[in-house]
């Protein structure tokens, strides 16, 4: 039976709004999670760094790594943080000068350990990396973490301190009711006082149920995996080519290989994956990593996703315009679970306490695009 009221209603049970949720009921709050059906989570392949190019993505990360470690004192279970490394590689001088630029902002914004690698360096870190580089960066703290298990984590977490998690629950209004929001759902209408959207790449629909404009749009992205191979270690760094966003890691026995590329389709919110997407990874596979030359694709283990990508790139974070009571954790653009800790925390400080708390976020406000001031960044993965 769905409950009449609620202290906050959040809407999305994937990984961000797990998190949202834990963090409402770790502080006496009794949310309702919405769960409308399998979201974007279990896609995610689990990537975790700090090396980004923006004060702001980087102090996410280091609030959020600090959650992980203190996870299983705080959430209970284990998130598998694994800090085995981030491995940038820059084959000319624009992309070694674009990685020298955000080492500058990350070691302003607290990551001290972020380092650039000389070309002779590159093979002591990941010796299956081939080519000739002009030099990269590597970041030790980061790594990897299990997307499931930080879900799972945050949604029992959040049950065992009063939440309530209501399954195959679509929105289909939200209201102005008094003070607080009527959230009009396929099961019945919850009063609420706080309305979190935490949709995911299917965030902007939920924001027109409420009337307004959430400029948030899905992307697909894709994932190419290799048969069971003993090819590479297990703990190898993440290793990315900046020249084109190639990047591949080791999960459970297998090589996941991915490429960003366009992948057009009548159904934005299509999962569907692009067969023509595949021959592009297996040739730069052979190309750039000759261990898994004669290691083939496992068709079967290939997935899409979606990404819920904003304007700049970057997550939006407050109250909505006009709507204070509907709060936006959304737009976290290929960065939502590895952010997810702090997001959660952050929301839940804006919502009980009226204000931020651990960290200046005003940079990531929803009113950003409409008064002409996005995140600038240069183009980095």
């Amino acid at each position: 039976m769905i409950p009449r009221t609620a202290d906050v209603v959040v809407i999305g049970a994937g990984v961000v709004g797990a998190s949202v949720a834990h963090h409402l009921a770790a502080r006496g709050c009794r949310p309702v999670v919405l769960d409308a059906g399998p979201g974007s989570t279990p896609r995610a392949t689990g990537g975790f760094r700090a090396q980004f190019p923006t004060a702001i993505n980087v102090r996410l990360s280091l609030l959020s790594r600090g959650k992980l470690r203190h996870f299983a004192d705080e959430v209970g279970g284990d998130p598998g943080y694994r800090p085995c490394g981030y491995l940038f590689v820059a084959r000319g001088a624009a992309e070694l000068e674009a990685l020298r630029a955000a080492m500058r902002v990350q070691h302003e914004s607290g990551l001290g350990e972020s380092r650039e690698v000389a070309p002779s360096e590159i093979p002591s870190i990941n010796p299956a990396v081939a080519g000739t580089f002009a030099g990269g960066a590597f970041c030790p703290t980061d790594g990897f973490i299990r997307p499931v298990q930080i879900l799972e984590g945050y949604l029992a977490s959040a049950i065992r301190r009063g939440a309530t998690v209501i399954r195959d629950a679509a929105c289909t209004a939200i209201r102005v009711a008094g003070s607080g929001l009527d959230v009009v759902t396929s099961r019945g209408t919850l009063s609420a006082g706080a309305v979190v959207n935490a949709a995911g790449a299917w965030a902007g629909r939920v924001a027109r149920l409420a009337g307004l404009h959430l400029p948030v749009a899905p992307l697909r992205r894709q994932v190419a995996s290799t048969v069971p191979t003993s090819a590479l270690p297990e703990d190898m760094p993440m290793t990315i080519f900046t020249e084109d966003g190639f990047h591949l890691r080791v999960r459970d026995g297998r090589v996941l290989l991915l490429r960003p590329a366009d992948l057009p389709a009548a159904d934005p919110f299509s999962t569907e994956f692009d067969e023509g997407w595949l021959a592009g990874i297996a040739e730069r596979t052979r190309a750039r990593i000759p261990a898994l030359k004669d290691v083939p694709i496992d068709r079967a283990q290939c997935w899409a996703g979606l990404y819920e990508m904003s304007p700049d790139r970057h997550a939006i974070l407050g109250p909505a315009p006009g709507l204070e009571n509907l709060h936006l954790v959304n737009g976290s653009s290929g960065h939502g679970v590895m952010h997810a800790p702090a997001l959660g925390q952050l929301a839940a400080e804006r919502i009980l306490d009226g204000r931020f708390t651990s960290l200046d976020v005003s940079e990531l406000r929803p009113s950003r695009f409409t008064e002409g001031r996005p995140v600038e960044s240069v183009e980095f993965l």
